[in-house]
């Protein structure tokens, strides 16, 4: 709990049976999180095993593979089920630091704020961290453009560490989103898209053999896609086109 709020912590999981239970631990050692929930994205490995074993976990298990974003729709569902009010994902790879929980809860739970990001990018985490200089540069280009279609000032849009407040995750229309990894950036543009304010913490993070990740030609394919995305939420600004993940001022939910 923070400020009578229940926090529950959402892990969209795959082949991540190396560094599940280290994540865990660092999780529950923050001292606030009431819940962990885990979607298990049809693993090949005994990370389902490995969830079933943990207190306090609800562990769920797509029957095939949905993709990143299919899993992120069936953990923000089961989260809202639970009866979450401060919701922050958490990769079960250990690539993101899990001691930020209490600063992203605090920056929701006292109503400042309804999305937080963990940035590699403040503090110049990212290459410090590993982060490939392909990776990198793409990154840089990518937020840059974003920044300019979608009108926010953010440090970047690719990090997979992030916290929401149950008001906001009811507003989105995320049934609409792609299973795929834009999933990440159609959350964030539809976010500002409702006329939310996104605020970012500096996070360390750590790039390693088990860490998750996507080849070359998967993130060539992710970096074109938040492209469209961005264009799509600046034409629908601008009233020229009309789109399913940008619903008109005033239009249903």
């Amino acid at each position: 709990m923070f400020q009578n709020k229940k926090v529950v912590v959402v892990m969209p999981a795959y082949n991540a049976e190396k560094t599940l239970l280290k994540t865990y631990e660092e999780v529950m050692a923050q001292g606030i999180v009431d819940l962990v929930i885990l979607v298990d994205d049809a693993s090949s490995d005994n990370t389902a095993k490995v969830a079933a074993s943990l207190p306090r976990t609800r562990s769920f298990v797509h029957e095939r593979n949905l993709g990143y974003g299919g899993n992120q729709k069936t953990c923000y569902r089961l989260a809202l089920e639970e009866g979450a009010d401060i919701v922050i994902m958490v990769h079960p790879d250990y690539q993101y630091t899990p001691k930020l929980i209490p600063a992203m809860a605090s920056l929701i739970g006292n109503g400042l704020y309804h999305c937080v990001l963990g940035s590699r990018i403040l503090g110049g985490y990212a290459l410090k961290g590993g982060m490939p200089p392909w990776k990198y540069i793409p990154n840089r280009f990518l937020t840059f453009a974003e920044n300019v279609l979608i009108g926010a000032k953010l440090s970047e849009y690719h990090t997979g560490y992030r916290a929401f407040s149950r008001e906001l995750l009811l507003r989105l229309p995320l049934k609409n989103n792609s299973d795929d990894y834009v999933f990440d950036n159609q959350m964030l543009a539809q976010i500002v898209w409702l006329g939310y304010t996104i605020a970012e913490v500096s996070c360390p993070t750590k790039y390693f053999a088990e860490a998750s990740s996507i080849n070359f030609k998967r993130s060539m394919e992710y970096g074109v896609g938040c492209l469209k995305i961005a264009c799509a939420f600046r034409l629908a600004k601008m009233n020229l086109i009309k789109s399913v993940l940008f619903p008109t001022p005033g239009g249903k939910i």
